[in-house]
């Protein structure tokens, strides 16, 4: 019975927290509500395992990520389904009912769309918990099992090409 309270405890704490990832991620809150329960239930199933060698808040963002991209597999959906209107929101800047600056973030969402799809793996995670679960790069570097320098010039290193990408193209 402890188990069970305690872990009712976290999910009281956290489950704000990992609605709000998954719904930044897809963008649509039955989706977000549906693999935020999934992630919550697989924590449970494998509570015994947690080490405490990361808090529990990136514990169940990992859980997220995976449950995430679990969905998007199923559902034949490719990375493109991530919502991108926040990374546009960190490159646009202006008022998005002018029709320019719709046009602007438009352009940009599918510039951002295609780099995200070719960057590797390492590169998209650290981007994702960083814009979209707002984890600190200590919490991305326990997530992703990598230092905390890691995770910063990893994370670096991906805003550097997309900012030149959009360059590239003419967004900025």
């Amino acid at each position: 019975m402890h188990l069970e309270n305690e872990f009712e405890q976290i999910y009281r704490e956290h489950f704000s927290k990992v609605y709000g990832f998954l719904y930044k991620l897809s963008g649509s809150a039955s989706v977000a509500e549906e693999l935020t329960q999934e992630t919550f239930y697989q924590a449970y199933l494998s509570m015994h395992r947690f080490k405490g060698e990361c808090r529990v808040q990136t514990w169940l963002i990992s859980i997220a990520k995976h449950i995430y991209y679990t969905y998007l597999r199923k559902n034949k959906m490719g990375l493109g389904a991530i919502s991108l209107s926040l990374l546009s929101d960190v490159f646009c800047e202006g008022n998005t009912e002018n029709p320019e600056d719709l046009y602007q973030k438009k352009a940009v969402v599918a510039a951002i769309r295609k780099i995200m799809n070719e960057i590797s793996e390492k590169y998209r995670d650290v981007v994702m918990l960083r814009i979209y679960a707002e984890m600190s790069f200590s919490e991305i570097g326990a997530a992703l099992n990598i230092t905390e320098n890691s995770a910063k010039v990893i994370y670096f290193r991906a805003k550097r090409m997309l900012m030149e990408e959009l360059e590239h193209a003419h967004y900025l």
